[in-house]
């Protein structure tokens, strides 16, 4: 089995990187028929932003084999989703897996990341949000622990349009760190 690693992405050389990681979720989207993701969607700009924020989150790369197969942002506030809330988990976005390279099990294996990065800070929940028209999405993370305990109907998308995203949560256990 290839040995998965994680890093923090810190500079601008992981923005091609992160964009072509991006690109590549959503074209598979498109072609088994899901809408969600767009190509072209989310540039180097939205990367560097994140990257740059380091107060109100991360950006993760997952390596195997000597090259970059996945990433994601954890988040420690998502606002438009969850609306204010106390300062007890941290938030996935974009689990975005390179499916021509990761190792079988990678996706699994970023959230578990996420989990213990949001632990070791000190706090006890992983919450995300998926799309309400993709219920192969909602499965996915129920089999990964994760427990459905809302919907927000009108959640606005960075180009105003609105959606609905299922609200998921999971209780971590606390870090030993």
């Amino acid at each position: 089995m290839d040995v998965i690693t994680y890093r923090l992405a810190v500079d601008t050389r992981d923005l091609p990187a992160l964009v072509a990681l991006y690109d590549g979720a959503a074209r598979w989207m498109q072609d088994n028929g899901i809408d969600q993701w767009k190509p072209g969607e989310k540039d180097e700009e939205h990367f560097r932003h994140r990257i740059a924020e380091r107060e109100k989150g991360e950006v993760w790369l997952t390596e195997a084999a000597g090259r970059i197969v996945g990433g994601f942002e954890l988040w420690w506030e998502d606002v438009p989703a969850w609306g204010e809330q106390p300062p007890v988990a941290g938030y996935v976005h974009r689990l975005m897996v390179d499916r021509a390279y990761a190792p079988a099990g990678t996706g699994r294996a970023m959230l578990g990341q996420a989990e213990r990065r949001i632990a070791e800070a000190g706090r006890e929940w992983c919450r995300l949000d998926c799309v309400s028209s993709n219920p192969r999405l909602r499965t996915y993370y129920e089999g990964a622990g994760y427990t459905v305990v809302g919907e927000q109907p009108l959640k606005e998308g960075a180009d105003g349009s609105l959606y609905a995203v299922t609200l998921m949560e999971k209780r971590l256990a606390p870090s030993d760190s």
